[in-house]
């Protein structure tokens, strides 16, 4: 009987394996999609008992003026008493303190309806939250939900949080949002301290004398949670701030807010969450993908995963779909789809951001199906030396595997085709461009330590693009 020699069987499983693996390589994007398809249909809207609660009902005055603080508390508590339903807000200007939600409640805002939240901080008590990615007992969030299911925000209506120069955007301690030399401005580093000295949460205590402006609308260890149609203007701060929640939808939300770190959306140790028919107009990234920051990250260690944003519009900010820069627990199982991204002061379409105090991961961004109109620096940004708040030096180097952008139309790339600045130790790997036009770009590359970086089908200012030079 004939006996293959085992090198030359070694050599036929090794080629193989070889040829597997590249077909799997070309496919593993269909198959990622695949897969994100069908988890995005196993994330179900909330349903809600066939109850209305009409705040009008209740005392409720819609004249801009009376304060519906107690009004609200009562309707959301006597739902829930009965098992839920909708408290419902009518035609009107509905002013009032912060709305905290309850199980099984849908807070629906009719058209022509608007809430109006008050500006004066102590309004607002303090709460379990978060600031740019470190947890905190400060103001409430204006619409804050904390431990709790099925609960959502719908409607035609409007949420105004009255921010501006004179109402808590002067607390950036920039002038171009109102601060003058001798006004408060928030103390960041204080709290940024805290973590580092492991200082208990209930322990790091802000509010007053402080100046860290509350997020606008917060849900914070829920379970199937929702937005759906409304309008929201002038966040303090943060817009939209899923944190540690699973099972979130946002869905034909229209967000208009230029104050200073006005995120549209920021999904943080959340997971299973989509993002979809939604409108960003905003001040900073139009969604920011988020896991904790520094000492703070690394201590809650929860991914951020299986984010999904599909039909989107960005306009200005300065990112279309951001990963970081608060990344230290790590992302991963990003996809956006069928978005048009297109404004003079968008400043990138796709943007991730971390440093080596920071570190985390990303892993698994896929993109497909964009417009892209203009942009100011760059199609995709990756900075892991991103610097804010001093010195960002540290031993924790980001890493970035895997991101794919297919299918991509740009009319005025910017700046650059890529900008991608890695870490000589942990360099960005797996970069793939396939079926990408760009066009009026002025420099097609500024790469540093990035491998694998391919191309298929793409072309930069008219000539095809085999490699990056």
């Amino acid at each position: 009987m004939f006996r293959v020699p085992s090198v030359i069987l070694l050599l036929v499983l090794f080629l193989f394996s070889c040829a597997s693996s590249k077909q799997i390589s070309d496919n593993s994007s269909d198959v990622a999609w695949a897969n994100a398809i069908t988890k995005i249909q196993d994330i179900k809207e909330p349903t809600f008992v066939n109850k209305v609660y009409n705040i009008n009902d209740y005392g409720a005055k819609g004249d801009g003026v009376f304060n519906n603080s107690e009004v609200f508390k009562n309707a959301i508590q006597l739902c829930s008493q009965n098992g839920g339903g909708t408290v419902l807000v009518p035609t009107g200007k509905f002013f009032t303190g912060p709305i905290h939600l309850d199980s099984n409640i849908n807070l629906h805002i009719e058209e022509g309806g608007e809430i109006v939240f008050s500006t004066n901080p102590k309004d607002y008590p303090l709460v379990l939250t978060s600031f740019e990615g470190t947890e905190v007992m400060n103001y409430s969030p204006l619409i804050y939900a904390y431990q709790k299911k099925n609960v959502a925000i719908t409607g035609k209506g409007t949420i105004n949080g009255q921010g501006n120069n004179v109402n808590w955007w002067s607390w950036c301690g920039k002038d171009t949002y109102g601060w003058k030399k001798g006004d408060p401005k928030q103390d960041v580093a204080k709290l940024m301290k805290m973590a580092e000295d492991n200082v208990p949460v209930n322990e790091r205590i802000f509010g007053d004398g402080n100046f860290l402006r509350p997020n606008f609308v917060e849900f914070f260890e829920c379970n199937n949670v929702m937005l759906k149609d409304i309008k929201i203007i002038n966040a303090p701060f943060w817009v939209i701030h899923p944190m540690k929640s699973n099972n979130v939808i946002i869905d034909g939300v229209t967000v208009t807010s230029h104050g200073p770190n006005n995120d549209g959306c920021d999904p943080e140790y959340s997971k299973n969450v989509v993002i979809r028919n939604c409108n960003f107009n905003t001040g900073d990234d139009c969604i920011a993908i988020k896991s904790g920051r520094d000492t703070d990250g690394r201590r809650v260690n929860i991914v951020s995963e299986n984010i999904y944003v599909q039909n989107c519009k960005m306009y200005d900010g300065h990112g279309g779909v951001t990963i970081g820069s608060e990344i230290s627990a790590g992302v991963r199982n990003v996809f956006v789809e069928n978005c048009v991204m297109d404004s003079p002061d968008l400043e990138r379409a796709i943007r991730l951001k971390s440093n080596s105090r920071r570190g985390g991961f990303v892993e698994n961004l896929y993109v497909r199906n964009i417009e892209i109109g203009e942009v100011g620096e760059s199609v995709l940004g990756i900075d892991l030396f991103y610097s804010v708040h001093g010195n960002q030096d540290g031993n924790y180097l980001p890493r970035i595997d895997t991101i794919v952008l297919e299918n991509i139309k740009v009319k005025n790339g910017g700046k650059y085709a890529i900008l991608a600045k890695g870490h000589k130790s942990t360099p960005i790997k797996n970069i793939l461009f396939k079926n990408v036009v760009i066009d009026k770009v002025k420099t097609n590359f500024s790469i540093e330590n990035v491998e694998n970086l391919n191309f298929i089908n793409t072309t930069i200012n008219g000539m095809k693009i085999e490699k990056a030079n």
